[in-house]
């Protein structure tokens, strides 16, 4: 007898059973395949054991074989998951509201929502030359520094534009700085290594989503701090850190997402002594560092911090395209030490390649030449939406301008439900982002959080349109 031929016989037997039979159908026995095609016990098991590896059937001692995916006895053909509910306790605040804000639009819509650059303001050619010659270097594969590359931390010191880049007193210098994989990667190290569950995260309000996702999933109490258009109240922060003992505070000097403030060049030095006083830490998050649209921004609030107050993060992948997961941490002093232990927890260290690649980048004349353009990109798109704002929906119009960012914070009328609104908006076609989940607390007023950065000038003018028709609907 041959052995292969009949286990190829069960195989090819049982496949057809398989194929018109439902889920849970019960398969011919050990006993029935053995005489039918003449095989031995053993052969028959092989040809069985082959099948459930492909998943096709399910053999239940004691009971035979089936279908695969058929229930055991006493349950019904539904999923049980409920036992789920306890094992997994409380759910985390705040994670829907992040991943609706990272959800990708339905096709069709006209995007004013969302946190990244046009796919065509990305500078893709160069990423993409860039990343295929460090792919080629053995050397970008090999183990490097958990720090991140040298060279590359090097310039992200000297981007902050710190007197300790040069040599000076102030400021970071490259043992100060950390690579990880984006900015949320660098703020999640930031809030697991310096605090504990039950501690205080001061906050600007309104303030950046995700850190408010991060601070209530590590058990933290959030405590908004009153910021206007200079940005975050020094008297308020002064008052908030003696009446919490916070020992964290959070804060987007140079245009805030969502409100787009910079912090007043008066504001600065009592920013850092309050924060000086206090004993406490200031986590400056320089997400747009590179999408200045008028003027000049100013330096970091590291560079004017000698004793290691400011946590400074810098990220890449705003001003670059979603995927250059890069961004520079830096602290000086133990908490330096701190974070770079936690973070050789979370994943030892960033990809070689994207590390060679990111660098090549930014020290290419490309860089130079993709910021200048950038600029000039945003200006056209943030007025193109301000001016569409006054012709459809002019009491909607921001009293003044962002000097950089990606986004309108537009005020909204009293009374009006902005989460209501988004989803009418959305009913029209165009995605918009309601104001209410940038609030730690109450909102001050209902606003929508609108981006000109991901559509074209004609899309945002369109899409404004389809705004003013959901807010008639809703009014």
């Amino acid at each position: 007898m041959n052995d292969g031929n009949a286990r190829d016989r069960v195989i090819q037997d049982l496949r057809t059973r398989v194929a018109g039979s439902g889920v849970g159908a019960r398969l011919p026995s050990v006993r029935e395949l053995t005489a039918r095609h003449q095989a031995s016990p053993v052969t028959v098991a092989a040809a069985i054991r082959q099948l459930v590896a492909e998943g096709l059937v399910e053999a239940r001692p004691g009971q035979g074989t089936f279908v695969s995916g058929a229930p055991s006895p006493g349950r019904s053909g539904t999923p049980e998951f409920s036992w789920q509910t306890v094992a997994l306790g409380e759910r985390r605040a705040g994670e829907d509201e992040l991943r609706a804000l990272l959800a990708l639009p339905p096709a069709g819509a006209i995007p004013l929502s969302g946190g990244y650059l046009d796919v065509e303001l990305q500078p893709t050619a160069a990423l993409g030359a860039a990343l295929a010659r460090a792919a080629r270097q053995p050397a970008s594969w090999a183990r490097g520094p958990v720090e991140g590359r040298p060279d590359l931390r090097a310039w992200f010191a000297r981007s902050t534009g710190s007197a300790a880049a040069s040599g000076g007193a102030g400021g970071l210098r490259e043992d100060d700085m950390l690579l990880c994989a984006g900015g949320q990667a660098a703020l999640s190290t930031v809030v697991r290594a310096l605090t504990s569950p039950g501690d205080t995260l001061l906050v600007e309000s309104p303030t950046y989503l995700g850190i408010l996702a991060l601070a209530r999933s590590a058990g933290l109490r959030v405590v908004p701090v009153p910021a206007d258009a200079d940005g975050v109240r020094p008297d308020q922060l002064e008052a908030a850190l003696a009446y919490t003992g916070a020992r964290l505070f959070y804060c987007q000097p140079l245009y805030a997402n969502p409100s787009g403030a910079t912090l007043a060049p008066g504001r600065r030095a009592s920013v850092l002594a309050a924060v000086r006083a206090a004993g406490a830490f200031l986590i400056e998050d320089d997400y747009a560092r590179d999408l200045t649209i008028d003027g000049e921004a100013p330096p970091p609030l590291a560079a004017d911090d000698p004793d290691g107050h400011v946590i400074h993060i810098r990220s890449l992948t705003k001003s670059a395209a979603p995927g250059l997961r890069i961004a520079a941490l830096g602290a000086r002093g133990p908490a330096g030490a701190r974070l770079r232990s936690a973070r050789l927890v979370d994943d030892f260290f960033v990809a070689g390649p994207l590390q060679q690649a990111t660098l090549e980048l930014v020290t290419s004349p490309g860089w130079d030449r993709h910021r200048r353009a950038l600029r000039a990109a945003l200006r056209t798109r943030r007025d193109a939406l301000a001016s569409a704002l006054a012709r459809h929906l002019p009491d909607l119009v921001p009293s003044v301008l962002p000097r950089g960012g990606l986004h309108l914070w537009v005020r909204l009328p009293d009374g009006t439900d902005d989460i209501g609104l988004s989803a009418a908006a959305a009913a029209e076609g165009v995605i918009v982002f309601p104001g209410r989940p940038w609030y730690p607390a109450e909102p001050q007023a209902p606003h929508l959080r609108l981006t000109y950065a991901a559509a074209a000038p004609d899309l945002i003018e369109e899409g404004v349109r389809r705004l003013a028709r959901a807010m008639a609907k809703t009014s």
